[in-house]
């Protein structure tokens, strides 16, 4: 694990937010294959929109303590009280077209459930399985999207998640190690290699 301030991250992580550099340090772009918490990454992608990212994680906790600990079973049942207490909830971030793509997010991962497949395994299915290493030394070299992240985004939208265009599918794939963009110069990139 990277802590050395001096070590040369990613030139996003670069800043002085502690949260964000043990975010990029212990958790961006390693491999997830845990149900929920894609579901989770999934959820705080979409949240993303607009904002940046230490906005949102900053609010990880409240929205784990909003959302069940991203359990899509109980989140897909949250009704209009549930929508209503969720805008009043000062943890997340109170939009209304957001929580309701969580909660219509998590009725759509009961579907696929309900169909034999993982939100896991069918997310990764669109990188065969495995992470995709890229080789970018700069960040503006590190693409918004890709033809894997448009075909997700396709597929994802048409089962009726929202909030999963083809931006947000890329970074859901940068966060959960579906593809590898740490910049070459920094030490993660080949440390989560040996994670996959």
């Amino acid at each position: 694990m990277t802590t050395d301030e001096t070590i040369h991250r990613c030139t996003w992580a670069m800043g002085p937010d502690p949260a964000y550099r043990a975010y990029h340090d212990e958790e961006w772009g390693v491999p997830l294959r845990d149900e929920r918490r894609m579901f989770e990454m999934l959820t705080l992608e979409g949240a993303q929109a607009g904002l940046s990212w230490s906005t949102v994680l900053r609010r990880r906790e409240g929205y784990r303590a909003a959302f069940a600990g991203f359990d899509p079973a109980v989140v897909a049942a949250y009704g209009p009280e549930d929508h209503e207490r969720l805008l009043a909830d000062p943890g997340i971030i109170r939009n209304r077209a957001k929580v309701a793509s969580t909660i219509g997010n998590a009725q759509a991962v009961l579907v696929l459930h309900a169909a034999g497949l993982t939100l896991v395994d069918h997310l990764w299915s669109f990188v065969g399985g495995r992470p995709m290493v890229n080789r970018f030394e700069h960040l503006e070299e590190i693409p918004s999207e890709s033809p894997e992240s448009r075909a997700m985004s396709r597929d994802l939208l048409a089962r009726g998640f929202r909030f999963a265009g083809p931006t947000i599918c890329y970074a859901l794939m940068q966060a959960t190690g579906m593809v590898n963009d740490h910049e070459t110069t920094c030490p993660r990139w080949a440390e989560v290699q040996r994670t996959a």
